[in-house]
């Protein structure tokens, strides 16, 4: 993985407000690809979080890989 993959956590991230299976970009490697700054957000482009993720939390996008949403509620 590396800055500007699209990634889908693979865990859920509740201080962040995301959840398993939400897609986000790369923004930043960290450590050799040991961490990585990852931008999440809606499908109409708003950020919802940018969080340092575990690169073993984070999985790249494949062509298997379907859209999916889930509608963000406000705390």
């Amino acid at each position: 993985m590396k800055e500007l993959d699209r990634v889908i956590l693979l865990t859920d991230l509740a201080a962040d407000g995301l959840v398993r299976g939400d897609v986000g970009t790369i923004v930043h490697a960290y450590k050799d690809g040991e961490a990585f700054e990852v931008e999440f957000f809606t499908l109409s482009g708003r950020t919802i979080a940018v969080a340092t993720v575990e690169a073993a939390d984070l999985r790249p996008v494949s062509d298997h890989d379907v859209s999916h949403t889930r509608e963000l509620h406000p705390a």
